[in-house]
This record gives structure tokens, C-alpha cells and sequence, in this order.
């Protein structure tokens, strides 16, 4: 098989000739440029080469065509135009991190240092005369949002004040994804996935807005989920708006790319946390589910194309839920979270659903444990998640930046070696 086939295969529940792996095709299965630097220095002899950050908010790297094949990745992806800081890549800059790396990063990736923290400051779309959006801590590994909330008046709250930043694509949009699908065009070897803008309902990275310069409405993290309690017809509302954006936007996206793509990347609402879940099976049946069901709805009575749910922590409870609603994949399958024992998964919901990740921790396994503990989860992952296809290979979100470059190798040779037997 190539990666294509090998990705179609795992998606249709058929078993693949070797698992399909993926790093780095979206903005929850990446790899952090420092990471990403490493691996090149040691895979390729790239001493020199700056790796470019892809997605800066959690300071992404690209994983390119020269690395993608020693690293075994089966899957492409396409993100949006701009960042979650509002940056774009029409030109590329040098810039150095706290750790020494040398990479390159957006043109209008404009920072600057606060006095008495060290803290490295971002501002949307590099706009150092703006207020800044969100802070990377001085030693840190990537950037956190910063609450701009400003005051507001219950009774004269504005939906569309918090559906600012979804709009439909203009001729800058649709110049970008043109450019895109000839990418794909040129890789058509590798499965293909597709990030839909403006579907991830309540993403709480996104209500912060840190690509917005002034935000209007409801901005404050814990005020927003506060909100989906006892303001849930104003966030209805902003739910309403959004997903008839988005619906329009999407059927563009279609007609643009057709069989190119295989799988497009819905959502990034985390619903759970690390002891169960975040919202109750009620809140997501009443407020999100609907939205979920219209968005999957459109794009499987018009494509071939697989959906994809990205949600952090225990949502045993949801995922009956999310096959409902219309999804084909789970991401990042956090095993490591109340209830999301990989046997116990894979055996109620294997047949009805791609689990994308689960393939090794991040919070401990991966950057904490020794290279052979890595090995030995990661050929178990894989002899559990992978019998019968409907896995991806992936680690549970993505790879952090002080992970020693010794346990990503023996993740890398335990992919290898599941492949042999």
C-alpha cells in the first residue's frame, strides 16, 4: 500500500499492511519545532536548516516532504489561511527560541520581551501598536492567551459580537486553498486531511480571540463556560450564526477539493477533562450535538470524506454520542483519562469509530519515561488499536517541546517494528 491507500483502508475498518501513522498533518497531531529541529539534525544531517513554524501559538514545526518519509508519515494536512495569532506565511523570518533553536516564523510573527518577567509577548496579527494577545513564560515552549475581556452590559449582550471572526471566504481565502489543493495535487501519494474553518463550536482557544485587536463579547474563559449554563440562548445564537457561516464556507471547500481530500478535521472542542467529563451528556446533547449532526450531515451526502472530532480528557460517556452525531474519528483518545482504558475502547467502540492518536502519552510516557518504557507502550498501543484497522497511529496529542529526542526514536522504532511483527 502507499500512505493513501493505507490511511483509506484504516478509515474503512479494514486491516492496513502497516499501521498508518501521522505527524504533523493538523494543529492536534503535531510536533513542537524544537522537536522537529532534532529530528532533522539527527534523521537528515540538517545542521543548519531552519525548521518553520507552522502553527506558533503551540509552536508547531513542519514536518516537509525530506522528513516525512524517514518518520514514516502516511498523512498530509492543509490548516487555515491565518494563525490562531492571526499570522500568515506570505513571507518567513528568522527567530530564536528560549532553548536556543533557530527557526523561522511568520512575517508578521511580532514579539516582544516584558520587563521584570522576561515573558515573550504576542500581538494579533503582529501588530505591536495592539494590546497583546498572549504570552509565552520566559524558558516556556509556547504561547497562552491573554484575557482581553472588556466590561459589558447583561442586558445588551450581542451574539454577533462573538462571531466576529467567522466570515465567508473573500479572494485572498479562496487564492490560498487554490494554492492548497495544487499541493495536494503534487502529494497525491499521501492521505489528505482537511481543516474546516470556523465548525469547531465552542473552542475555547478560539473565544479569547487572540487573533482579534479589540474582541467584543464574551472573551473570558471561565465567563464563556459560565455562559453555556445560564446564558445558553445567547450562546445558542452565536452557535446558530456560526454554523450557517461555516455550512457556506464548507460547501466551498468542496467543490474545491472533491476526492482529494479524505478526512476533514471538524472540531477542537476539548469536552473532558483528565477525571471525566467537562460538560454533562445533556449540556452536549442540547447545545452542541445539533450543530455537530448539521456540519457532518452536509459533508456526507456531498463527499466521501471522513470526520474528525478532536476532545481532550474522559468522554467515554460521549463517544456514543459523537458516532450519533455523525463522526468517523476520535482524537486524541486520552487513555491516560478516567474510563479510557485502550482495550475497553477499542472493543465497544472499534467497530463504529477511528480512534486518530492514543498511540503513546504526553504527559508522562513521552517526555518522563525512559526509552524503553516509550517502546513497550507504544507496541502495545498499536497491537490493541490497530487489529481490524480503524486506528491512526499518533501520540496523544501533540509532541511537546522538552521531550528528549532518545524516547522520539524509540517511539519511531517501535512503529518500525510493529510493522515486522
Amino acid at each position: 500500500m502507499n500512505s493513501r491507500q493505507r490511511l483509506e483502508a484504516a478509515l474503512q475498518h479494514r486491516q492496513p499492511d502497516r499501521v498508518c501513522v501521522d505527524f504533523g498533518a493538523s494543529f492536534v497531531t503535531g510536533v513542537h519545532v524544537s522537536v522537529v529541529d532534532k529530528l532533522r539534525r539527527a534523521m537528515l544531517g540538517d545542521g543548519l536548516w531552519r525548521v518553520k513554524v507552522i502553527e506558533p501559538y503551540q509552536m508547531l514545526g513542519e514536518v516537509d516532504d525530506a522528513l516525512r518519509e524517514p518518520l514514516g508519515a502516511d498523512v498530509i494536512g492543509v490548516l487555515g489561511r491565518k494563525s490562531l495569532l492571526g499570522t500568515d506565511e506570505a513571507g518567513w523570518k528568522p527567530f530564536t527560541l528560549f532553548d536556543g533553536t533557530e527557526v523561522l516564523v511568520p512575517h508578521n510573527f511580532n514579539t516582544t520581551v516584558e520587563d521584570g518577567t522576561g515573558d515573550l509577548l504576542m500581538y494579533p496579527e503582529g501588530d505591536t501598536s495592539a494590546a497583546p494577545s498572549a504570552r509565552m513564560p520566559k524558558g516556556g515552549y509556547f504561547f497562552d492567551s491573554i484575557i482581553r475581556q472588556q466590561p459589558f452590559d447583561e442586558n445588551q449582550l450581542d451574539p454577533a459580537d462573538n462571531c466576529e471572526e467567522f466570515g465567508l471566504f473573500d479572494e485572498r481565502d479562496l487564492a490560498f486553498y487554490r494554492q492548497r489543493r495544487q499541493w495536494f495535487d503534487e502529494r497525491r501519494e499521501y492521505g489528505a486531511l482537511l481543516v474546516m474553518p470556523g465548525a469547531g463550536f465552542g473552542d475555547i482557544a478560539m473565544v479569547p480571540a487572540p487573533f482579534l485587536k479589540h474582541p467584543k463579547g464574551i472573551r473570558d474563559i471561565e465567563e464563556w463556560y459560565v455562559s453555556t449554563a445560564i446564558r445558553r440562548d445567547f450562546v445558542y445564537q452565536v452557535f446558530e450564526r456560526q454554523c450557517e457561516i461555516a455550512l457556506q464556507n464548507i460547501d466551498t471547500l468542496i467543490d474545491l477539493f472533491g476526492d482529494v481530500v479524505q478526512v476533514a478535521l471538524i472540531s477542537g472542542t476539548d469536552f473532558g477533562t483528565q477525571r471525566g467529563l467537562f460538560v454533562s451528556v445533556d449540556a452536549y446533547r442540547d447545545l452542541f450535538k445539533p450543530f455537530h449532526q448539521r456540519v457532518n450531515r452536509l459533508i456526507h451526502q456531498r463527499t466521501g470524506w471522513k470526520t474528525f472530532i478532536h476532545s481532550c480528557g474522559g468522554v467515554w460517556d460521549l463517544i456514543g454520542d459523537f458516532i450519533e452525531a455523525g463522526f468517523d474519528i476520535l482524537n486524541p483518545v486520552q487513555c491516560s483519562a478516567a474510563k479510557m482504558e485502550p482495550r475497553a475502547l477499542k472493543k465497544e467502540f472499534g467497530p463504529h469509530i477511528t480512534f486518530w492518536g492514543g498511540g503513546v502519552d504526553t504527559q508522562k510516557t513521552l517526555p518522563f519515561g525512559t526509552p524503553d518504557d516509550v517502546y513497550r507502550e507504544v507496541r502495545e498501543r498499536i497491537e490493541i488499536f490497530n487489529e481490524g484497522g480503524g486506528f491512526v497511529f499518533n501520540t496523544i496529542h501533540n509532541i511537546q517541546g522538552n521531550t528528549p529526542l532518545a524516547n522520539v526514536q524509540a517511539m519511531l522504532r517501535a512503529i518500525r517494528d510493529s510493522s515486522r511483527g
